[in-house]
């Protein structure tokens, strides 16, 4: 497994019987192939719904073949090296547009892709005990940071590729034992950046946590090739134990079709759902972490630099 790349759902000027909803898998030697047909819904001119000549920008990796630019059908292929040799960008983004004038303006789209969750074998308190994470299943209780014992509504998966990719936005965070404070975490806990964890009263991802030492990226290299991670869905944006540290449950800032059993999802509740999200303060850059919180856990302005190199 390679890349798992969803495209929106419903992006604008793509035909309703060609929107895609759902993940396309990408693995070393493939290539991927996506159709579709572009359209205009200006009713007050054309019945058709497809007028003027169709031309689409610079997609980065990847290329469009214009099948007919009269109504806008196209092909767009993409192999996984040129997704390597781009860097293996998190987002994809193109766009197209049409010579006709239409009233809703030119269509575009974007593929994306998304990593946020726990590392296998990252320890989840359950009223039973821990358990690792990867063994959870939907309807299965955890217990959360103030006690409560609430249900697994569905656990995301997701492969993360890192076989010939070089790109700094893969490399999971390590935090050590009692790097947060006393047994917090009780054991080292892998996971990925933009995880939230609850440190003094705010969300802080745990790439903005890292001081270089007891919180520190792991390059690709410390991990294995083409890794999982995990993903605690709750009823709400609920704070659980892993490791003994507060950590998030699963927010839909991303769409669940990221995810590689995103189908299950589906057989399970038929459509995504929206998760209101807690009210304590989120902090995902370094920068506005509080001083008292940086001063506590070693966090030096120097580290900045390592951040940076995430969005590169």
């Amino acid at each position: 497994m390679g890349a798992s790349i969803n495209l929106d759902s419903t992006p604008g000027g793509l035909d309703a019987g060609t929107q895609f909803n759902g993940s396309i898998d990408l693995s070393p030697g493939e290539t991927m192939t996506f159709t579709g047909d572009l359209t205009h819904t200006d009713s007050f001119f054309s019945t058709s719904g497809d007028l003027g000549t169709y031309s689409f920008g610079d997609p980065g990796p990847g290329s469009f073949t214009s099948t007919n630019p009269s109504t806008g059908e196209f092909t767009f292929t993409m192999t996984y090296q040129e997704w390597v040799d781009a860097g293996s960008p998190a987002n994809l983004s193109f766009a197209w547009s049409s010579t006709y004038d239409n009233t809703f303006g030119p269509a575009s789209g974007s593929f994306d892709l998304s990593v946020t969750c726990f590392l296998a074998g990252s320890l989840i308190a359950t009223p039973d005990g821990e358990r690792a994470v990867e063994t959870l299943q939907a309807g299965d209780l955890v217990l959360t940071a103030d006690g409560r014992s609430v249900p697994v509504k569905w656990l995301g998966r997701q492969t993360v590729p890192t076989l010939l990719t070089a790109s700094a936005k893969y490399e999971p965070v390590r935090i050590e034992k009692d790097a947060l404070g006393q047994g917090v975490p009780h054991s080292d806990l892998t996971l990925t950046a933009d995880h939230g964890m609850m440190v003094d009263g705010h969300v802080i991802t745990a790439g903005a946590l890292v001081n270089g030492t007891t919180i520190r990226f792991l390059s690709l290299e410390e991990v294995e090739l083409d890794f999982t991670v995990y993903h605690v869905e709750t009823e709400d944006h609920d704070v659980i134990l892993a490791n003994g540290a507060p950590a998030e449950t699963f927010i839909d800032y991303v769409g669940r079709q990221g995810f590689d059993n995103y189908a299950e999802y589906l057989d399970l509740y038929g459509a995504e759902r929206i998760i209101p999200e807690m009210p304590s303060p989120r902090i995902s850059a370094q920068r506005l972490v509080p001083e008292a919180t940086k001063a506590r856990l070693g966090i030096a302005a120097v580290t900045g630099a390592e951040i940076d190199r995430l969005s590169a």
